[in-house]
């Protein structure tokens, strides 16, 4: 046990919290986290915090409004009940995407997020591949962002091995850096898909920058949302001569017609990690491999709480 540390947990992704804390040798918390008949968010705090430093894992995935306020109210509760230090540990950063003003009167809604957790009483703020990393400059407190690249590449290592065999794909321009990191891990070749947006969710594969004929590829990136991105990537790699397609992606969000545009797609598997509970329907489609985060995120609140030196985890 590690004394003065406790982990506390909304309703969010409470599977992944015991995996953390069982993997950082603690109890989790107890706590009830329950709505008012109204829907009005209802938390209790059932054992002390005075003086210990928290950690409130709350991954703010759908429903993403009902887990932000969770994760709001369980911080003020913890910061009345003289918490020493606040944590929040965010596996999925919700608002993410919408990170600088695309357009006139547009909110930049991942500053809201900051501003709101810093005023919840938030003292840090722990999170995995995070949509821009430009969101940690909206905190004025410490960021401690993840990656789930070498969770991933080591898992893929070990079931499917590396080589030039592999070519390893980003879907856009912006995900080269994540892309190549993972090639790095593989020891593959890199790919690059030339894609456009024409609105929110909606995207066009154009042409391929580089070679995938006779090779496995894999398509790297962060979130797959509706799955238009992916699917429109395989078609593509397909047609430049790939003889198998897989994915590889950090937070399965998988809404509107995304699993069914998978299902219904040339890839293989999806490797994804459990920053998002995994739905049934994902389960049932049979094409989702789920690597967890939680001895990552465990590794890094043990450090955290020690303070030792976190970034000797993205080595």
């Amino acid at each position: 046990m590690m004394k003065g540390l406790k982990i506390f947990t909304g309703n969010s992704h409470p599977s992944l919290a015991r995996k953390v804390a069982e993997a950082a040798g603690v109890e989790l918390g107890y706590s009830q986290v329950s709505s008012f008949a109204d829907g009005e968010v209802q938390i209790e705090i059932h054992e002390s915090v005075r003086g210990q430093n928290v950690f409130v894992i709350q991954s703010t995935c759908p429903p993403v409004n009902q887990s932000y306020m969770e994760l709001f109210i369980m911080v003020d509760a913890l910061k009345r009940a003289s918490a020493a230090q606040i944590t929040a540990v965010i596996p999925y950063f919700g608002y993410a995407r919408q990170d600088r003003k695309v357009a006139p009167r547009a909110p930049i809604s991942a500053k809201l997020m900051a501003d709101l957790l810093t005023t919840a009483g938030v003292d840090r703020v722990v999170s995995v591949d995070l949509h821009a990393t430009q969101i940690q400059g909206f905190f004025n407190g410490p960021v401690d962002h993840l990656f789930a690249i070498p969770t991933l590449a080591r898992a893929w290592r070990e079931h499917l091995g590396v080589g030039s065999d592999f070519v390893a794909v980003s879907p856009d321009a912006g995900g080269v850096e994540r892309t190549r990191a993972f090639a790095k891990r593989i020891e593959s070749s890199m790919a690059i898909i030339d894609k456009r947006r024409s609105g929110p969710n909606e995207a066009k594969a154009l042409h391929l920058i580089g070679d995938v004929t006779g090779k496995t590829a894999v398509i790297i990136d962060d979130m797959i949302d509706t799955a238009g991105t992916l699917t429109q990537g395989v078609d593509s790699l397909i047609k430049n001569g790939a003889k198998r397609v897989f994915a590889v992606a950090t937070h399965p969000v998988l809404s509107g017609p995304a699993i069914s545009r998978i299902k219904e797609s040339s890839i293989e598997k999806v490797w994804v990690t459990d920053t998002i509970p995994l739905s049934d329907a994902a389960k049932a489609c049979g094409k989702f491999e789920v690597v967890s985060v939680a001895p990552l995120l465990a590794e890094a609140i043990k450090r955290i709480h020690g303070n030792d030196s976190v970034s000797s985890l993205f080595d």
